[in-house]
């Protein structure tokens, strides 16, 4: 069984007690998915200068945000983990020369919780979740993906969670994006769509509005993109599935990659 790998935007964590097209969306993509043997999320939520991925047998649960509804902080989504799954990535990264480190009881972040929630909300298949580092170049952060490229034949599915327009400072209570965005959002889905690496490489030089689509602080939810666009190298085809917006600047764009 081979699986596509996914980029998934997670937006906000109220995402977990909404129901709306997005959420709705999600969960359909769930249950018409082939059951996974395990799950593999590189979040953005997790970044980190060397390469970290849990190991736990059982995760806790982490709100790791502020400000929000109390009825949020009391969400769990008590997923086992699989410490074999975590050695099989270990291996597959020593075999390309790639230093990392298992860590133990850092559980789930939102990034990762949010979003399975919704699509499996039983959470009752394992998980195994990676850090990204946002300052490696997007051709590093490729070919780590890649690395992980076998899993797809071994029932694992492999997913990138973050928000491909992720600005904070610019938040509106409107729901329609800002025009610069979807300028934004177009470049980089003909980037994508013709797996155009040399130019999606260089999105910080030649992607018009990239200073406010990603600006420097929200670098680390652009990059799970380029993780799952690597673990699907060997047949690089990309379908856009979802576009929509949360207050004008954070985008929902979820991707299929097969």
């Amino acid at each position: 069984m081979k699986l596509p790998s996914f980029f998934i935007a997670h937006g906000s964590p109220l995402l977990a007690l909404e129901d709306n097209e997005y959420t709705r969306f999600l969960e359909r993509l769930g249950q018409e998915l082939e059951a996974p043997r395990g799950i593999v999320v590189f979040s953005a939520h997790w970044d980190s200068p060397e390469q970290l991925l849990t190991v736990d047998e059982l995760h806790e649960t982490q709100h790791d945000f502020y400000g929000f509804p109390e009825e949020v902080y009391t969400l769990t989504y008590p997923a086992p983990g699989d410490p074999a799954l975590t050695r099989r990535i270990s291996e597959l990264f020593k075999d390309n020369n790639l230093s990392h480190q298992p860590v133990l009881g850092r559980g789930l972040d939102h990034g990762v919780w949010v979003i399975l929630k919704k699509m499996f909300p039983n959470a009752d298949i394992p998980v195994v979740a990676l850090s990204v580092d946002s300052l490696r170049s997007p051709k590093e952060q490729y070919n780590i993906g890649r690395m992980l490229a076998p899993l797809r034949d071994e029932g694992i599915l492999l997913i990138g969670s973050g928000g491909l327009v992720h600005n904070l400072r610019m938040l509106s209570e409107s729901e329609q994006p800002e025009d610069w965005a979807l300028e934004f959002d177009a470049w980089i889905a003909k980037g994508l769509e013709a797996w155009d690496l040399p130019s999606l490489f260089a999105y910080e030089k030649k992607a018009p509005h990239v200073r406010d689509a990603v600006p420097s602080y929200g670098r680390e939810h652009f990059a799970p993109l380029f993780y799952a666009m690597g673990t699907a190298d060997g047949s690089r085809k990309a379908e856009r599935i979802f576009q929509a917006y949360q207050y004008g600047t954070l985008s929902l764009n979820c991707w299929k990659l097969d």
